[in-house]
């Protein structure tokens, strides 16, 4: 499944599906093309339905905000990134980032109509695989596993949003289900969900026929962060020292990094070794919503050779640019990397002449970042400014990791509609660094110090390397650090030579090293809510960042007991009301 298929290209190549409108009513689907259980009762109906299901994982279609690139839940509120542009635009994305959102929020709605839009499509496999009568057992497992480890994604998504939210299998008729037992307690769906993945990673086949499908090892990956959210840290042990020794990719290829960090963000070198699970992408099928349509908002902004027509809403933070400054051995400043700023053209005009930070730089800052001075992929320079919407309130930087080169435009890439972008550029849901980064924190808690720092190292090593320029334009972007040649960037990058001095010291390394290593891929803000940090890593945020955006940050507070979950939406909660009350129970402060 190297391309996702949509709603109307399976219209147009099966005549034994059930279709789905993206629904606004929470988990009421309402069919656009409607069959008869016997029509659909099929290995051609259900894998036709289990396509749609795999459609669901960017979202509502049209939409920006529902998928699970999470670029809005996780990494602007996350204090990766500013939402861009101004204060009167995309008014709805304000209140995320100051921590003051509510339930009537409708971008909420989104990603909550989204998430059990998922359910439901997952769930409709089940249903429909268990009439089916031309399906071998084997084939029959396999079917299953995909269906319940997409539908143990979508839940997993729920529980991380929203945290106290009731969990749905096919056998519901009744969608008005409680997330409270009796006794008025929130529910807690952990168990469901680890058995959703438990059964994926124990009947899936290593290696499917498609690469955008799940296989084993995605499963068992996916179960690992399951055990990892819940700081079940014995089992997530055990479970990534079998990844790591046995896992494969979908096509069969060992679990590795990349040889060059930069592979992970190009279209040509996607679904590789890295790669543990990818929402897929196209380009050129005649859709506007196939291509990373997710992330349609968030090229450069402005006019000139760039990439994208629209929008510039994802400006990576100061305080993000910041965490890549390195000391003399090439080390984060893990504890005073906010104390000076990367030097940026904030108060330079694009016409004033401008010299880039003189100081040393972990390298995945230009790999992540754009900024005045420095490549941007083939494109030439970064012009600073003059791609940027409103500096006072976005600053001065562009995101990097969902763009594309120019080399790729009109075969993998283009502007298409009214001005959006797309682009064939898959989603890495989890890749392998990732997998390495959680089995350091799982060393840390029940293991080794020093196998915790062996991981950690792996990460960083990949991350300090220079890939060869990619083209001409590129110039010296990519060469060996310290290179006197090189005049606007100094790279100096290194691993750990020493031992972790204690537990606290390796929490703190890794930590640093996810935010690094994971910069604007809609991480951030869960990771620091499952350490339980969030308050003290985002009030410092806030304190810093507010000083420079004071129009979109300024005042902004994040409250401890309440912001760590979204409020559920108040069109749910009125939904859900069933003999007069409503079913759903609001989330603990709003």
């Amino acid at each position: 499944m190297k391309n996702k298929i949509i709603v109307s290209s399976i219209l147009l190549t099966s005549s034994s599906l059930l279709l789905y409108s993206c629904k606004q009513s929470f988990l009421e689907p309402k069919p656009q093309g409607v069959y008869s259980e016997a029509q659909l009762g099929n290995k051609q109906g259900v894998n036709g339905i289990l396509i749609n299901a795999y459609a669901t994982l960017d979202g509502v279609e049209g939409q920006q905000d529902g998928g699970a690139s999470n670029w809005t839940w996780g990494s602007i509120a996350g204090g990766d990134a500013y939402k861009g542009t101004e204060r009167d635009d995309r008014v709805d994305q304000n209140p995320i980032m100051r921590y003051d959102i509510s339930g009537a929020n409708p971008i909420l709605s989104t990603k909550f109509n989204s998430t059990w839009d998922g359910v439901g499509q997952a769930n409709s496999v089940l249903k429909i695989l268990a009439i089916a009568t031309d399906l071998t057992d084997a084939e029959k497992k396999q079917i299953e596993g995909e269906a319940r480890f997409i539908r143990g994604h979508h839940h997993f998504e729920a529980k991380k949003m929203w945290n106290n939210v009731p969990f749905l299998d096919e056998k519901v008729v009744d969608f008005k289900v409680p997330n409270t037992d009796a006794a008025g307690a929130y529910v807690n769906i952990w168990p469901q969900i680890e058995a959703d993945f438990k059964f994926a990673y124990d009947n899936l086949d290593e290696v499917k026929t498609q690469r955008g499908r799940a296989n084993k090892w995605a499963a068992a990956s996916y179960l690992a962060k399951v055990y990892m959210f819940q700081k079940k840290f014995a089992d997530a042990k055990t479970l990534l020292t079998t990844i790591i020794a046995n896992g494969k990719n979908s096509a069969g290829t060992k679990y590795a990094l990349t040889a060059s960090y930069s592979d992970n963000f190009r279209v040509t070198k996607e679904n590789n070794e890295e790669t543990v699970f990818a929402i897929q992408s196209s380009y050129g099928d005649g859709s506007q919503t196939n291509g990373n349509y997710d992330n349609s908002l968030n090229y450069p902004h402005g006019g000139g050779s760039k990439p994208g027509g629209c929008c510039g809403f994802f400006s990576p933070s100061q305080s993000l640019v910041n965490s890549y400054q390195t000391d003399a051995s090439g080390l984060p400043l893990l504890d005073n990397f906010n104390d000076t700023d990367v030097k940026s053209d904030e108060t330079v005009a694009s016409t004033q002449a401008f010299t880039t930070h003189t100081g040393t730089l972990d390298p995945r800052l230009d790999w992540s970042v754009g900024r005045r001075g420095v490549p941007y992929y083939d494109w030439g320079m970064h012009p600073g400014r003059d791609w940027i919407r409103k500096v006072e309130y976005g600053g001065p930087y562009s995101p990097k990791k969902n763009t594309y080169y120019l080399a790729d435009k009109g075969t993998t890439a283009g502007t298409v509609g009214w001005g959006f972008a797309s682009n064939a550029l898959n989603y890495s849901i989890i890749r392998y660094a990732d997998v390495l980064l959680w089995a350091a924190e799982a060393e840390i808690e029940v293991g080794s110090l020093e196998l915790a720092r062996t991981y950690t190292n792996l990460v960083r090593e990949r991350g300090a390397k220079f890939a060869p320029a990619a083209t001409a334009t590129a110039g010296n972007f990519y060469v060996a650090a310290n290179d006197p040649s090189v005049t606007y960037a100094k790279y100096n990058a290194r691993t750990y030579t020493m031992p972790f001095a204690n537990a606290d010291a390796a929490r703190k390394a890794v930590r640093f090293e996810r935010k690094l290593e994971l910069a604007m891929e809609g991480h951030r803000f869960f990771d620091l809510v499952r350490w339980g940090i969030a308050d003290v890593e985002l009030n410092a945020y806030l304190a810093k960042d507010g000083t420079k955006r004071t129009e979109s940050l300024g005042g902004a507070t994040f409250k401890k007991g309440k912001s760590e979950y979204y409020p559920i939406p108040d069109n749910a909660i009125s939904q859900s009301i069933k003999d007069g009350k409503p079913t759903l129970k609001q989330n603990p402060g709003y």
